[in-house]
């Protein structure tokens, strides 16, 4: 069955075997043609990546319901397999929720050869969508699990990886503290959050202080949100509206300061700030624009 199958695939496939799984086909896929498989894997040796987000219960369920409406499991994960012989999923981990809590014993799986493919979580997973907190952690936890494997590669290298720099200093504040609202910030960070040429081993560091200056800035914006809260003005972007003004990169398309230039200026401008001078209208429009 495999005989026009490349030499290098063969181990892979006998491996799979040996760990109670059945190969259904070998191709090479349609874009770069590259070879792949086709499994069905033992359900207890999948598991998720491990620096993935949490499970969703609720999308589990969901999951778990439309399977058993159309009585079919369609949609294979995706898998690497681990020198242990174990296989993660970057995605498809709610998926293999739902067959385990449905009984199943097996998965359907596309095994891809290059475990490096466990890194692509970000853009591969397409199952649930990620909001900002589950984005950065996952990142976070990512960049912890490379730091131990490649201390010394530059943190730049693994930017397709993070996809956004500034996920990973925003992963380490919601680590930190998990209601921390991060939103407002992002769009400050994507001018001035820029990937490192340092080392993993040494970009870590900086990478937690860029978090506390985040964090000391924080700070100062609270009283500010509540003193206008106070005075009646609730907007669903008000976090946002106030670090805009205060933004010196607000409309700039072109940043030329650095992080913490920009990060001194907003702190000065938030020490500055005086909630009876704002009008409800003002922070109305800001909020609107933020909102666009």
């Amino acid at each position: 069955m495999f005989r026009e199958v490349p030499e290098e695939i063969q181990p892979l496939i006998r491996q799979v075997e040996a760990d109670g799984g059945i190969v259904w086909a070998a191709y090479p896929e349609p874009y770069a043609r590259r070879w792949q498989l086709l499994v069905e894997l033992p359900l207890d040796r999948v598991e998720p990546t491990p620096y993935q987000r949490d499970l969703s219960p609720h999308h589990v369920e969901r999951l778990k319901s439309v399977i058993r409406e159309i009585g079919r499991f369609i949609d294979p994960i995706v898998a690497v397999r681990t020198p242990d012989g174990r296989y993660w999923t970057p995605n498809g981990n709610h998926r293999r929720e739902a067959m385990a809590q449905l009984g199943a014993r097996t998965i359907m799986a596309i095994l891809i050869p290059d475990p490096s493919v466990a890194y692509h979580i970000l853009s591969l997973n397409t199952e649930k969508a990620h909001n900002l907190r589950e984005k950065a952690l996952e990142v976070l936890r990512m960049y912890r699990t490379l730091r131990g494997e490649h201390p010394e590669a530059p943190e730049r290298t693994f930017a397709f990886q993070f996809e956004e720099a500034h996920l990973i200093t925003l992963g380490i504040l919601y680590d930190r503290k998990e209601r921390f609202a991060g939103a407002g910030y992002v769009p400050i960070l994507r001018k001035v959050d820029r990937f490192l040429d340092l080392p993993l081993r040494e970009a870590i560091g900086e990478r937690e202080r860029r978090a506390q200056v985040i964090e000391t800035i924080d700070q100062l914006v609270e009283p500010i949100l509540e003193a206008l809260h106070e005075k009646g003005i609730r907007y669903p972007f008000l976090k946002q509206a106030v670090l805009s003004q205060v933004n010196p990169i607000r409309r700039k398309r072109i940043v030329t300061m650095s992080f913490d230039e920009v990060m001194a200026r907003i702190r000065d401008g938030l020490a500055r700030y005086n909630v009876e001078a704002v009008t409800a209208e003002e922070l109305a429009q800001v909020a609107a624009e933020v909102e666009e």
